[in-house]
């Protein structure tokens, strides 16, 4: 049996069946002693369910085994979206330098033209869509390449930067589809909803004040977080299953809310966590790169006078932005890296739970299985009824 493309069952992945638990009830392999062998460990996190502090410590093994290929690929995309941003950038101040400098050397009695206005506008929006279509980009070629990586890890197997890149390549439309429509699938009902609310209380309240109005709006809003956070929770799973189980991004929607049904609060409190920890360390990692920025940009700025030209004033603060984007660029990769790992080991932790992953995954590895943690499955078996 082969292992390393997906774990969908019907290429190369353990176990028969969509989404392979593998056959149940293997012998445990022996043991000593008065109690049961301790479960195998070939890669980051025991074959058996879960701890948090299996979970925790396998995402930073992993990212201390993985490194390379994991800060690899993160630091490509996210250096790949800044290279171009910074081109369309210097596209944009080339078409629209002559109206910034009219705007910026209006006298102060009078107001900008609209001529010049206008050109600025349409360049900051054409910017903010280049910026933000680039990063989602980069953002889920990560969020793929976590799972892609967690595959060749619980097995600890060695992997290379061109295979991972590869893999979590393949899955991007599978990632970001997934991605989208649960964001979409969260936020729109609660947009609608909440939009809804507020005209309606206007319609009540012609006779209110907007003070009136305005507060009951927000907490209206505010009442339908829970709401979004519970579906947040249900779908957390998805870009895991797109990866692993080589499905789409529907599929892959259902397939994640059917393996967080009944551990919703186990998986949200861990999730959190995880968000926790690396928007901490995001930003510690970021704080000394400012200071840095700010110390590096001091004599330039000091330098420039009273009434600095705006070609003089972004030269001098160049090394200031220079250092903020490198810090900011290092803590978003760990802040985006961190949680997908904890997630994907999450995903795998509900399938040794639910379905006996562990059984298929120590048979990939070439170890002998633990003891049984759960009855069977309820249910025909996968591979057919019995032969007579």
């Amino acid at each position: 049996m082969s292992y390393g493309q997906g774990w969908d069952g019907r290429g190369q992945g353990p176990g028969p069946g969509p989404y392979g638990p593998g056959p149940y009830g293997m012998p445990a392999g022996g043991g000593w002693g008065w109690g049961p062998p301790p479960p195998p460990r070939p890669g980051v996190v025991p074959l058996r369910p879960l701890q948090l502090g299996d979970v925790l410590g396998g995402a930073f093994t992993a990212m201390g085994r993985y490194w390379k290929q994991l800060f690899g690929i993160a630091a490509t995309a996210y250096g790949v979206a800044i290279l171009v941003s910074g081109l369309a950038l210097l596209i944009a101040w080339s078409a629209v330098r002559e109206h910034f400098e009219a705007v910026i050397d209006v006298e102060p009695h009078e107001d900008p033209s609209w001529e010049d206005i206008r050109p600025l506008i349409v360049a900051f929006v054409v910017l903010w869509v280049v910026l933000v279509a680039l990063m989602v980009l980069a953002t889920t070629l990560i969020y793929a390449s976590c799972p892609a990586v967690l595959q060749e890890a619980v097995l600890g197997r060695p992997t290379t930067f061109g295979a991972v890149w590869r893999r979590a390549w393949s899955r991007v439309p599978a990632v970001f589809g997934a991605v989208f429509l649960s964001g979409l699938v969260t936020a729109v009902p609660a947009l609608l909803i909440g939009g809804a609310l507020i005209t309606l209380l206007v319609a009540l309240a012609e006779q209110a004040t907007p003070a009136t109005v305005l507060p009951l709006a927000v907490l209206g809003m505010l009442a339908l977080v829970p709401f979004s956070v519970w579906l947040w929770v249900r779908f957390s799973l998805a870009p895991s299953v797109a990866v692993f189980e080589l499905q789409g991004p529907i599929a892959s929607l259902r397939r994640s809310a059917h393996l967080v049904r009944g551990a919703w609060w186990r998986i949200f409190g861990i999730a959190l966590l995880a968000f926790f920890i690396a928007s901490v360390a995001s930003y510690m990692i970021q704080l000394p790169f400012s200071f840095l920025g700010m110390f590096a940009s001091l004599p330039g700025t000091v330098g420039a006078g009273p009434d600095p030209e705006p070609a003089e004033l972004l030269v001098s603060l160049g090394a200031y932005f220079v250092f903020i984007v490198i810090g900011s660029m290092i803590g978003q990769i760990f802040a985006a890296v961190l949680p997908q790992l904890i997630l994907g080991l999450l995903y795998i932790d509900q399938r040794i739970r639910r379905e006996s992953l562990d059984i298929s995954l120590a048979q990939a590895a070439g170890v002998p299985p633990a003891a049984p943690h759960a009855p069977p499955p309820a249910g025909p078996s996968p591979a057919g009824p019995p032969a007579r």
